[in-house]
């Protein structure tokens, strides 16, 4: 069982949720050209190690948000609202990184 932390509700079970997909991925623009869509839409990266990916929280808060997780050994690093920065980039922003 993998125990996924929503920033909102804590800790639940893997079942409450919907994997969403890779959250590095940026859309095209509507007029990019046919090549960008194809690469958007069929080319996916396969990470081994801390991923950022988009879940959905449907039998509880009903809300996306991040997480990194590692690919490798299905830990989850940290979670976050999509818009949220994470934990170790706040800190830079702070300039209390060390």
């Amino acid at each position: 069982m993998l125990l996924i932390p929503c920033p909102w509700c804590g800790p639940r079970n893997q079942v409450e949720f919907t994997y969403g997909g890779d959250a590095t991925l940026r859309r095209p623009a509507p007029d990019a050209p046919e090549a960008a869509w194809i690469d958007y839409v069929y080319l996916r990266d396969n990470p081994c190690g801390p991923h950022d990916e988009l879940w959905f929280h449907g039998a509880g808060c009903r809300s996306w948000f991040k997480v990194r997780r590692n690919t490798r050994t299905h830990e989850i690093i940290q979670s976050a609202g999509v818009s949220d920065a994470w934990d170790d980039e706040q800190r830079a922003a702070d300039g209390s990184a060390r």
